[in-house]
């Protein structure tokens, strides 16, 4: 019985963090950027074959829950948070291609 209540309680959390999570059909958008708004979009990033925990951990995003992290150009362009992957060899460079992210409305 007690494995039941366990393996119930690992598949609610399964459920409700997959739930929190940016799946491949849907986009995030961060307006606050001065530069002009930012989309993320799960769908690229599925396409390019990440996953969610390639990104959501402790050395990046610990939170699945937008507005939890404040993003700053500093930190990616420093190698962190996006910028781990937009370093122009894992995927384009963030400090040479700003409106392949900002873009204003």
């Amino acid at each position: 019985m007690k494995r039941i209540g366990l393996f119930l309680l690992l598949l609610l959390f399964v459920i409700a963090t997959g739930a929190i999570a940016v799946p491949a059909n849907k986009t995030l958008s961060f307006d606050k950027a001065k530069m002009g708004a930012v989309e993320f979009s799960g769908k690229i990033h599925k396409e390019a074959g990440f996953k969610c925990k390639d990104c959501h951990n402790a050395e990046m995003f610990s939170k699945m829950k937008q507005g939890t992290v404040e993003i700053k150009m500093k930190k990616i362009y420093a190698g962190e948070q996006c910028g781990k992957c937009h370093n122009g060899t894992v995927a384009f460079a963030a400090k040479k291609s700003c409106k392949r992210c900002h873009v204003k409305k």
